[in-house]
C-alpha cells in the first residue's frame, strides 16, 4: 500500500522517534540502520539501500511518496506506544 504524505511530515516522524528506534526497526525488518535512515530521508546508499522513497519538490519540503509503509508503520506504532507510558 502507497501513502503520500509531506517531506516534513515524514522528518518530524523520525525527529519524535525515541532513542534506538532506528537501529530497533532495522533489527525487525533484518535491514541495515542506513536503509532506515534513507526511507525517512537520508541518502548514503553505499551502506543503504533505496527503499522505495520516492520525494517530488514541493510545499512543507516537497512530497513523499512511500511505496512500501512498513517502516512508517512501525515509527507510528514506536510513537503511539511511547505516548502511553
Amino acid at each position: 500500500m502507497t501513502k503520500t504524505i509531506t517531506f516534513n511530515e515524514l522528518r518530524r516522524i523520525k525527529d519524535s522517534l525515541p532513542d534506538g528506534s532506528i537501529t530497533l526497526i532495522a533489527d525487525k525488518l533484518n535491514t541495515t540502520v542506513q536503509t532506515v535512515r534513507n526511507y525517512f530521508g537520508g541518502s548514503n546508499y553505499e551502506f543503504g539501500k533505496n527503499c522505495g522513497v520516492h520525494i517530488e519538490p514541493g510545499p512543507d519540503g516537497g512530497i513523499v511518496v512511500l511505496d512500501d509503509t512498513t517502516i512508517y508503520d512501525m515509527a507510528l506504532e514506536i510513537l503511539q506506544n511511547q505516548n502511553k507510558d
